[in-house]
């Protein structure tokens, strides 16, 4: 962009959902960035998971955060305008579906200068008239930014301008994985970790279900469930924990204060879901040193080479996903290898410091 558009500061609001999802780690991400000439606050749907501790902690680092009604979607985008009026923003940043049209509507209502759509799923639930608020939005937008180039392309498809739309790929703080070059595959217990909530998204019956395979075979790892999200998957996963004799096994761990600690002290990381945008959790799993397996669904593919830095196995195939994890249990070297290559691949490719530049110079500029 040209350099008299550049803008010495900006007031940024990052409205999101209230779940913590990986949606909401990008926005957090961006808004507590250590930036002088960007202003943030950070705006949260309720929802059934949010979780007012971690809530606590965000505003306890300093980061501004109001989090507004999620009843209705009305009562959302009223508060939202209110916000918007008070707090009186450069640019309002709106992340994932549906807050990226509740939060539009809202931005415009409010006469906000700039709006920005941030995609972070390649599969949505567009109704015809939710897709035509977006499509109508995102022609009163400055930028639509998906976090892969697949998400970006998912956009394109659903019919919206492909000259404001921009593919910005997501990253993680890899300073919070470097302990794992002193974690040896070796040394670490052989058990599997998958970080993720409990969502119509993610798919963690599929994995319980190939851990009982394993024990069929007679495999018995440790299997720890990190992530919080609906209360009824939850449960619905332990009842077949329980069907399934797997109890000694499975650790339902919920929101977990220190993943990177976890990740770094097991060996296999899986992430069985049925569609991603840009899955921050296997790349952390890459970058603590894990041989990973994943779902090959739209939004995985691409994140690592199949059979060099990690495993893809078919959606919802519990057998694949089992001969996956009996291969790298049984054969450590060749584990260790993937798990090797998957580090370098995060290192080189999936640091947040470029994606948080990328960013910061759109919003000084849009």
């Amino acid at each position: 962009m040209a350099e008299q558009d550049w803008s010495p500061h900006r007031r940024v609001m990052h409205f999101v959902t209230g779940g913590f999802s990986g949606a909401t780690q990008v926005a957090v991400d961006l808004a507590t960035a250590d930036s002088q000439r960007l202003q943030s606050v950070l705006v949260l749907r309720r929802k059934d998971t949010t979780d007012q501790a971690r809530v606590d902690a965000l505003r306890e680092r300093g980061l501004e955060v109001e989090v507004l009604p999620g009843w209705s979607h009305l009562a959302t985008i009223w508060a939202l305008y209110r916000l918007c009026k008070r707090w009186r923003p450069d640019v309002l940043v709106a992340h994932g579906f549906p807050e990226h049209i509740l939060g539009r509507w809202a931005g415009w209502l409010a006469g906000v200068p700039a709006l920005v759509q941030i995609e972070h799923n390649s599969r949505e639930r567009y109704s015809a008239w939710k897709l035509w608020q977006a499509r109508w939005l995102s022609r009163r937008s400055a930028r639509l930014v998906g976090v892969s180039e697949g998400v970006r392309q998912s956009l394109v498809e659903l019919g919206m301008p492909e000259a404001l739309t921009m593919a910005i790929p997501n990253g993680i703080d890899l300073g919070r994985f470097a302990a794992a070059e002193s974690r040896p595959y070796e040394q670490r217990e052989p058990g599997i970790v998958m970080s993720a909530r409990f969502a119509r998204q993610k798919d963690q019956e599929t994995l319980i279900h190939a851990l009982a395979l394993l024990r069929k075979r007679g495999l018995a790892p440790k299997l720890y469930l990190a992530g919080a999200g609906k209360a009824n998957l939850r449960k619905r996963a332990e009842e077949l924990v329980r069907e399934l004799g797997l109890g000694s096994q499975v650790w339902f761990l919920g929101h977990h204060p220190n993943l990177p600690e976890l990740l770094m002290s097991q060996q296999l990381f899986v992430l069985s879901t049925h569609w991603e945008g840009m899955p921050l959790a296997l790349v952390e799993g890459m970058a603590a040193g894990c041989a990973c397996v994943a779902s090959n669904v739209p939004g995985v593919e691409g994140v690592f080479e199949h059979g060099r830095s990690g495993l893809l196995v078919p959606e919802r195939n519990e057998n694949a996903l089992a001969d996956a994890l009996e291969r790298l249990l049984l054969e450590p070297g060749y584990a260790a290898g993937l798990a090797s290559e998957a580090r370098l691949h995060a290192l080189r490719h999936h640091g947040h410091e470029l994606m948080m530049r990328r960013y910061e110079m759109l919003l000084l500029t849009v």
